[in-house]
């Protein structure tokens, strides 16, 4: 029986309506739940007498993403992911109103109340959106992890005014000066992301270099204060500073590379497991599980991804608690949805109440409106301080608007560089314009740059720069015990000096082996000894002439062992100053642990070579055939090694520049050679004394004792004694050369404590 069309068209309003109503109260559930109070992550710090600002907004995405779960476990995912999707099924097809009957039969298959299945009082719970405790989903790794831990940290409060920033720059007749920054106030407290904008020589990683505290020149002017005080020690140790290059030795992997900054930097009162799994819980945090065993990589050698590598520089900042965590250019090079993350990272540890400055260079529209602060540089000069959200507002109020949809980022940079292409120019910089010279001040009917960057930087000094200055004068709500913390001059070190000297040594020789034992480095040792085998080979040493040809081979053997760890050592120094700047900056270790631990560690790496060196020259050259002769050849060649190594970290430590350190290293070795003894026998009196510092020159009076001793007093016209002279001397280069590398290190600037 057929119904009428009346009756059809009755049935499907009905069933309109009752499709309606349903995506009505899916629609009306959702709203609720989002209006519903979210989980406040701002801190308030115990016993500190201030609380911490939080976020009063949060991403309602983030909140509804499917693919979150509980703290409390993951053993409903699939029915939210359910629910999610039906959700989201049944409004599209209801608005649509193009498929009446797929809406319903979606309804009728995947709607719980439906079937007939009653959900559990506990799951009931777990079906509303997710708040932002959840657990997000970390979609590059592949695996969900844990949402970044805020744990409660030191709040300390940053004010900057009136910062200038002078460099000298030295010419041949004169010296000029250069402004940098001029002027620069702001501030930031805890639970807020300040962003530094500006174009490329704007000041922004001078003026986060001064905040961090790495600048410390004299022709810094202004003040900067940390809780309403200056700049000390203690700060080391609760600041965090990632650099725009990302500093890292290549041949370790993510989990060593962590591990090794948490043993160095996490607290003394924490056991050597507890510092380990703090290596891991970050690295989880991170999403950098899926790559911890991997390489870091560099120029010449494959490893982790750019993001990867950035959020391993993070770690490593982040890995200690840090109070304040300054970044430069963290996004710089990075996709957007990497740099999106990266960003919503440094936004959680904000709103876990720690205060955090960023540079940023050209960011999207979504990370722009992720910051809370923003200050806007333009050749120096500051254009804008403010809140993120208020700096259209603000530009508008002066008269620059954009005549097309941009991204704010984009306009203001324009505005920075002096651009108003499609930008709506002031009357009153109009005006202006016309007033002085229409032809010398305009391009094209615009305001040229120089004019531009003039009315902006009048306009904040005359309609926001004194109310400004006027908040910083506000004292913070702290207790003065709270800010007598900050004022401390002690260090706080993260392990004792032995304890620093044993994870340097350890990480050294990681980090290293992989050049020593190089098959090129071989190759190269093992050659030349086949080849000094194969010339002298069984040599005669029952004639004079013998002798005097395997003195020879003995005197080739103290210049390469002396040549070779000279220009192995020059690039110690200059190749590793990015790294032992950026650590002892951060007061990860003393100088003198590290400087021990580096020379040391490079002795067994060093020892190896010389071994299968003279295991194929000693028999086939048939050397002195006895136990005796063979190792104390050995020990003299180790004693020249150590020597001879010490005059190159000397020269890389004295002159930090590797075309220099190897200039000079040759002309120092070619001496030393020349004055050896094998070549001049009689070296004029007043160029004698060169000998006496040259290594090759004792080395190979040691070997001539040690093989010939027994067979005659005098050998090519050098006279064979007891050798403890030789020994001696060698002795106090190891010493002294060593010593003028650590004296050296320590007058740097870079590495001043």
């Amino acid at each position: 029986m057929q119904n009428s069309p009346q009756e059809d068209c009755s049935m499907e309003r009905a069933n309109t309506s009752l499709a309606r109503t349903k995506s009505e109260q899916l629609a009306e559930t959702v709203e609720a739940a989002f209006k519903s109070p979210m989980n406040n992550d701002g801190v308030s710090e115990g016993g500190s007498g201030g609380t911490l600002s939080g976020k009063s907004s949060k991403r309602l995405t983030t909140a509804a993403s499917p693919g979150r779960t509980t703290s409390g476990g993951n053993k409903n995912t699939h029915i939210r992911k359910s629910r999610s999707a039906q959700m989201k099924f049944e409004l599209d097809d209801v608005n649509s109103g193009a498929a009446l009957s797929r809406a319903s039969s979606a309804s009728l298959g995947f709607s719980f109340s439906f079937t007939g299945f009653n959900m559990p009082p506990d799951e009931i719970a777990d079906s509303m959106p997710f708040s932002d405790d959840d657990i997000p989903e970390d979609l590059e790794a592949g695996m969900r992890k844990q949402k970044f831990q805020t744990e409660p940290s030191l709040p300390i409060y940053l004010k900057f005014r009136d910062v200038t920033y002078k460099v000298i720059i030295k010419g041949m007749t004169s010296t000029e000066e250069k402004d940098i920054l001029n002027g620069i106030s702001g501030s930031v407290d805890p639970g807020e992301v300040l962003a530094l904008m500006g174009p490329s020589g704007s000041g922004k990683t001078t003026l986060l270099n001064l905040l961090g505290g790495r600048l410390n020149q004299p022709t810094v002017g202004g003040s900067i204060t940390y809780n309403d005080g200056p700049y000390s020690k203690f700060l080391k140790s609760r600041i965090g500073f990632v650099t725009q290059d990302d500093i890292l030795f290549p041949h370790l992997t993510v989990k060593e590379t962590l591990t090794y900054a948490a043993l160095l930097r996490l607290p003394k009162t924490l056991t050597k497991q507890q510092k380990q799994k703090r290596a891991m819980d970050v690295i989880y945090e991170l999403g950098l599980e899926r790559c911890q065993d991997t390489v870091i990589g560099g120029s010449f050698v494959r490893g982790v991804s750019g993001g990867e590598r950035k959020r391993v520089c993070i770690g490593n900042e982040i890995i200690i608690n840090p109070s304040i965590l300054f970044l430069d250019e963290p996004t710089s090079g990075l996709d957007s949805t990497t740099a999106l993350k990266t960003v919503q990272l440094l936004q959680d540890m904000a709103e876990g109440g720690k205060t955090v400055v960023t540079t940023i260079h050209q960011p999207s529209s979504r990370l722009f409106h992720k910051f809370d602060k923003l200050i806007l540089l333009g050749k120096g000069s500051l254009l804008y301080f403010g809140k993120s959200s208020e700096a259209m507002l603000y530009f508008s109020s002066i008269g620059c608007n954009p005549l097309i949809a941009m991204n704010p980022a984009e306009f203001l940079l324009d505005l920075a560089n002096g651009n108003i292409n499609d930008v709506s120019v002031p009357s009153e910089l109009d005006d202006k314009v016309q007033i002085v010279n229409s032809d010398a001040g305009k391009r094209n009917g615009k305001p040229s740059p120089a004019v531009v960057h003039e009315y902006l930087v009048e306009a904040y000094e005359t309609r926001v720069a004194v109310k400004e200055k006027k908040k910083l004068m506000v004292p913070i709500p702290l207790d003065e015990e709270v800010k007598a913390k900050v004022s401390s001059l002690k260090r706080q070190w993260g392990a004792s000096w032995w304890q620093q000297y044993t994870i340097l040594f350890c990480r050294g020789i990681k980090e290293r082996r992989h050049d020593y034992f190089s098959w090129l480095r071989i190759t190269q040792v093992l050659s030349t000894a086949i080849i000094l085998g194969l010339l002298w080979w069984n040599s005669d040493t029952n004639s004079l002439k013998g002798l005097q040809d395997q003195a020879g081979l003995l005197f080739f053997i103290a210049v390469f062992w002396g040549f070779f760890p000279v220009f192995t050592a020059i690039f110690t120094f200059p190749q590793e100053r990015a790294m032992l700047s950026k650590e002892r900056a951060a007061d990860m270790y003393r100088l003198s642990a590290y400087f021990l631990a580096r020379t040391t560690s490079d002795l067994p790496l060093d020892l190896v070579l010389p071994v299968l060196f003279l295991l194929v020259v000693y028999f086939m050259a048939g050397l002195r055939m006895s136990a005796a002769p063979f190792f104390l050849t050995m020990l003299t060649v180790f004693l020249s090694i150590i020597a001879a190594q010490g005059l190159g970290l000397a020269i890389g430590a004295t002159l930090m520049d590797l075309k220099r350190a190897t200039t000079l290293a040759s002309v120092t070795v070619m001496t030393f050679m020349l004055a050896g003894g094998y070549f001049v026998k009689r070296v004029p009196v007043f160029v004698s004394w060169i000998r006496y510092l040259s290594f090759n020159y004792h080395t190979y009076k040691l070997l001539l004792k040690v093989q010939y001793k027994h067979m005659t007093p005098v050998l090519n016209g050098m006279r064979i004694d007891s050798g403890l002279t030789e020994v001696s001397a060698l002795v106090a280069m190891v010493f002294g050369y060593r010593l003028l590398a650590y004296i050296s290190l320590r007058r740097m600037k870079l590495c001043a404590q």
